[in-house]
């Protein structure tokens, strides 16, 4: 996710607070990994020298001053060009989970055993989607069908795998 860009698109219902962006980041997207305040004022720093924002004032408080950020026409045109780009498949290629399994059958090792514990924990977090689905608003809904069908093909990848050991092994150890 392109952490700069969702910043600015959240700032184009208008001016905020590192604070406040943060908190809508964190609301919308970041349920499982909230974004951190030095992420927030790092991309921000950037995103002013850039000429994606500007400070369209500073408060003076109890702490350090509070700048209230604002997207600039060339940020709106980098939103746009952003959201017009197709995001790239990721195909899993060179998945860790295949190194596993063929490391395993290299070395002697329970590939089926690998591929059973794997599919437990596949398991095990489809019902803790499940259940966040099942309590959450629309958005939390969506992104969980989304990891919920990353992760029914994985489990179909597990199967077939699995299926296929023994001719894989007979592959790997030529």
């Amino acid at each position: 996710m392109s952490i700069g860009h969702t910043l600015l698109g959240l700032l184009e219902s208008g001016p905020q607070h590192g604070y406040n962006l943060k908190r809508a980041f964190d609301d919308s997207f970041g349920h499982d990994r909230p974004l951190h305040y030095g992420q927030v004022y790092s991309t921000m720093s950037r995103l002013l020298k850039n000429g994606l924002v500007e400070v369209d004032g500073v408060e003076a408080g109890g702490g350090p001053e509070r700048k209230r950020y604002a997207i600039t026409e060339a940020g709106i045109t980098d939103v746009e060009h952003w959201l017009a780009q197709p995001e790239k498949p990721e195909p899993y290629l060179q998945s860790t989970l295949y190194t596993k399994v063929v490391i395993s059958l290299l070395t002697g090792r329970s590939a089926a055993d690998l591929l059973d514990t794997q599919r437990a924990e596949h398991l095990r977090l489809m019902r803790v989607l499940t259940e966040r689905k099942r309590h959450g608003d629309l958005s939390d809904q969506l992104i969980c069908d989304h990891a919920l069908f990353h992760l029914e093909a994985d489990l179909r990848w597990l199967e077939l795998t699995a299926g296929r050991l023994d001719r894989l092994a007979d592959e790997v150890r030529r």
